[in-house]
């Protein structure tokens, strides 16, 4: 049974629409993101398993209890938001133990499980120290504190790391990923970086125009996209598309079906290779190049359109070099134009190639 279930979930405002039929299991232990684009329902499907927006239509279910009547407070959830939301007259350990104090725990065992979070924070010493005294990779840590102290089962967290650097980012979501697996938390997140959601979630939840778009695994996601925005949206750089109608049948895939003009070709960055024209390759010239340590990215206008490729070392071409490009067909991927759906290629189903789920 499904840890936290939301079932048929809408919610609009007026003529605008946050989450349109939403349907969503989750299992009890898991680091599940939610990730999409500024106003794809992301944080509105955050809100309403919180408690603080009611669905229109549908429910909500926590542990087999049906909580979508019930306030925030007896849902066994905690919070931690984009900003830190400390009060600033306190300090560290009072800003961490305040909803403790609020629900009459006592002292001693306040003490206790402060010092637990402490530790488990690396706050361990800055417990008297007020947040303006604080990095804000600190402060966060805090809000993590108060988060942990709770001792609730369910941690919702919206956009935590957005106001951090990008170093502090990589370093405290680390911190954030280590904390949920020790404690055994289900954690749901929400981000639009897509970059934390590979890293952290057991499994990303893309939501398209308050719908889910794709869900699965972060590897089912980038290797297997059930739709050209899925595609677009996953991977640093994302998958290039390309009208089909304007690639060479040598670099469609082998099973490509009659009507190209009305599909898009998917490609992956790094299965494009640099070939000489007598290859077979896409022609095109070089618009940039962007040296990376281990890797370039070549930026490319071609004759169907700007791709990117991801080679291996680094590689030396000038702006308006004549250059030819090529992948071995069985990387890439079809799409209806119009839909936007993937095509399963024979040359799919026979490798057992297993597809997320998509609304």
């Amino acid at each position: 049974m499904a840890f936290i279930e939301i079932q048929n979930a809408t919610k609009k405002w007026g003529g605008a629409v946050g989450v349109d039929n939403v349907s969503l299991s989750i299992a009890k232990g898991s680091f599940v993101v939610l990730l999409g684009p500024s106003g794809c329902g992301k944080s509105t499907t955050l809100r309403l398993i919180a408690g603080l927006e009611s669905p229109d239509q549908g429910r909500v279910l926590i542990n087999g209890r049906d909580v979508t009547a019930e306030p925030p407070s007896k849902r066994g959830i905690s919070m931690v938001f984009q900003s830190y939301a400390l009060f600033p007259h306190l300090s560290v350990a009072e800003n961490i133990v305040f909803g403790l104090k609020v629900r009459g725990v006592g002292r001693a065992e306040r003490t206790e499980r402060l010092e637990t979070a402490l530790q488990r924070t690396g706050l361990k010493g800055y417990e008297h120290r007020k947040p303006a005294q604080l990095s804000g990779g600190q402060r966060q840590r805090v809000a993590l504190a108060r988060a942990i102290i709770a001792d609730h089962p369910i941690c919702l967290m919206d956009e935590p790391l957005s106001n951090l650097d990008a170093k502090l980012r990589h370093s405290v979501r680390q911190e954030i990923r280590s904390l949920q697996r020790q404690l055994d938390m289900t954690v749901i997140y929400v981000t639009h970086d897509q970059t934390e959601a590979m890293a952290m979630a057991d499994v990303v939840v893309l939501m398209k125009d308050g719908r889910i778009e794709q869900f699965g695994s972060p590897q089912e996601l980038y290797e297997n996209p059930a739709t050209a925005f899925s595609a677009s949206f996953i991977g640093t750089p994302p998958m290039t598309l390309l009208p089909a109608a304007g690639v060479p049948d040598v670099l469609l895939p082998v099973a490509t079906p009659n009507g190209k003009e009305n599909l898009t070709l998917g490609i992956r960055p790094e299965s494009i290779r640099a070939v000489s024209n007598a290859s077979g390759g896409l022609h095109g010239s070089v618009k940039n190049t962007e040296f990376m340590g281990a890797e370039t990215f070549v930026y490319a206008d071609t004759a169907a359109g700007p791709l990117i490729a991801r080679i291996p070392g680094r590689v030396t071409r000038e702006p308006g070099e004549e250059i030819f490009l090529a992948w071995d067909r069985g990387d890439a991927v079809l799409f209806e134009k119009e839909s936007g759906k993937r095509l399963l290629l024979a040359a799919d189903k026979s490798a057992g190639h297993r597809r997320a789920v998509t609304a």
